[in-house]
């Protein structure tokens, strides 16, 4: 198991051990004077991803606990480099939040941005998932053994996949997946997106042959009968999906890898709006509406307070720095 994979499950195990114990806190007394106004959560990902998705329940939810509307945005392009940036640069007054994902971790190590996560104020990780391997339903390779077989059998190139830019987590993930197999990072092609429901919908046309996003972002497809989840590279398996083996027990790979989101404001945010929105996330993420449907979407749910998320996204940034390096991607 990767180093990265390795601490995503220490988060988990720490999230949940949090949202338990939150069941037994009352519910917090708001400061009167803070929200009076729309508060913005920008998206940095494209509309029918699953940040976006998740980023919408969230903000309905919060939405209900400090009394005003939230403005889901998205803003999308420069692989995820805009939409960050949109939140770190924003008046840091507690009006302008942001769901921001383990890219955040990634973008200054490939150089597409000064940005990392000293730029924001943390204030809840909601969610981590591993990503899935994904065919076509009409596929010749419906099996993650006949898939790894003949991935290793072609040239390089032969194959293509998606699921996110150029250098994203996703792609990260492919990349380790071929190192596992002895193979060339790059031997199967690459094809950029901005997000995973434009990738989808590419695999289903046929323009590419997997797609290595979570096994939510696959979930409409699936349901569909239009798409397969052939292995997961998690660490186990997923409990909204058991019956989808992980990579390491079907031998195919020794890999296992993971993602994160988490609602954060830009740096310094006022103490005030801080414990505001920190203590809302706390509720939702044991609100039975929250649990509902990121289970029924198949997203995990993984729950840290604003200093085990602070800390969280310290040490994701160094082990992914390490990561990035294994698969020769870093651009320091």
């Amino acid at each position: 198991m990767t180093d990265f994979a390795k601490t995503t499950r220490r988060g988990l195990l720490k999230g949940a051990a949090a949202a338990s114990a939150l069941g037994l806190v009352g519910a917090p007394a708001w400061a009167a004077d803070y929200p009076t106004r729309p508060i913005t959560m920008i998206v940095p990902w494209g509309a029918g991803g699953g940040t976006d998705a998740t980023a919408r329940i969230i903000s309905a939810l919060l939405e209900r606990r400090v009394g005003q509307p939230i403005n889901v945005v998205n803003r999308t392009g420069g692989a995820g480099v805009i939409g960050h940036s949109a939140i770190a640069t924003a008046p840091n007054d507690g009006y302008t939040l942001g769901l921001v994902t383990v890219e955040i971790a990634m973008m200054h190590h490939l150089g597409l941005t000064e940005l990392t996560n000293e730029d924001y104020t943390p204030l809840g990780l909601m969610n981590a998932d591993s990503p899935a391997i994904t065919v076509a339903a009409n596929s010749d390779y419906t099996d993650i053994e006949s898939l790894t077989d003949a991935i290793i059998a072609s040239e390089p190139g032969t194959f293509k996949a998606s699921g996110t830019s150029q250098g994203g987590i996703w792609h990260l993930a492919l990349v380790g997946w071929m190192k596992s197999l002895g193979l060339a990072g790059d031997h199967v092609t690459w094809v950029p997106s901005e997000g995973s429901a434009p990738a989808m919908q590419d695999l289903i046309a046929g323009g590419i042959d997997i797609v290595t996003v979570s096994l939510g972002e696959t979930k409409a497809m699936v349901d569909a009968g239009r798409a397969v989840n052939v292995a997961l590279m998690g660490s186990e398996r997923a409990s909204s999906h058991p019956d989808v083996p992980t990579l390491i027990e079907s031998g195919s790979a020794d890999f296992a890898l993971a993602t994160w989101r988490g609602v954060c404001g830009p740096k310094d945010m006022p103490q005030e709006a801080t414990d505001a929105i920190s203590a809302a996330l706390a509720e939702i993420a044991v609100d039975p509406e929250f649990v509902d449907f990121m289970n029924g979407r198949g997203f995990n749910i993984a729950y840290l307070d604003p200093e085990a998320h602070t800390a969280m996204m310290a040490e994701a940034d160094a082990q992914m720095a390490e990561t990035m390096a294994a698969a020769g991607l870093l651009r320091e």
